[in-house]
C-alpha cells in the first residue's frame, strides 16, 4: 500500500509539474504570438479552464505528500518528502496571494473590457508563474529522490 502512495503522489505531482512547466514555456508563448486579439482570448479562456482544475490539483498535491510524510516518517527519505511538502505549501501560498488574483481579474476579460495594463498584469503573473514552476519542480525532484 505505501509503495502505491508513493508511486501516485510522484505522478500526480509530476502530471502537474508538466503541465505547468507546459503553460509557462509552451503555451503562453503561443498565446503570445497569436493576432490582434486572439491572445488575450486565449489567456482568459486558459485562466477560466486550469482556473478551476488547478486548486484541486494543488491540494491534492500537497495533501497526497503529506500522507506519505506521515505514513512514511521512519522510512529513508522521509525528510525529503517533508521537505517536497513544505515547496508545495510555499506553491499554493504563492497562488494564492500572487497568482490567483491576477488569473480571477484575467479570465473575464474580453478585448472591450479589459484594463489599459492588462500586458504587464500577464506579463507579472508569468513571473510569478516561473517561480511556482522552479518551486513545484524542486518538491517533485525531491519526491522522486525520496522514492525507496
Amino acid at each position: 500500500m505505501f509503495d502505491t502512495l508513493e508511486v501516485v503522489t510522484t505522478v500526480v505531482v509530476g502530471l502537474m509539474v508538466g503541465v505547468e512547466f507546459s503553460v509557462a514555456f509552451i503555451m503562453n508563448r503561443i498565446l503570445d504570438a497569436l493576432p490582434e486579439d486572439s491572445g488575450q482570448l486565449g489567456h482568459a479562456h486558459g485562466g477560466r479552464m486550469l482556473g478551476a482544475l488547478m486548486p484541486f490539483w494543488y491540494v491534492g498535491s500537497l495533501v497526497l505528500s503529506a500522507v506519505w510524510a506521515v505514513a512514511g516518517w521512519h522510512r529513508p527519505g522521509a525528510g525529503l518528502v517533508v521537505t517536497a511538502a513544505g515547496l508545495l505549501i510555499v506553491s499554493v501560498v504563492m497562488s494564492m496571494l500572487l497568482l490567483v488574483p491576477i488569473n480571477n481579474r484575467n479570465r473575464t476579460w474580453t478585448p472591450e473590457n479589459r484594463p489599459a495594463d492588462w500586458k504587464q498584469q500577464l506579463n507579472r503573473w508569468g513571473r510569478y508563474h516561473y517561480v511556482r514552476v522552479a518551486v513545484i519542480i524542486a518538491a517533485f525532484t525531491l519526491l522522486v529522490a525520496a522514492l525507496t
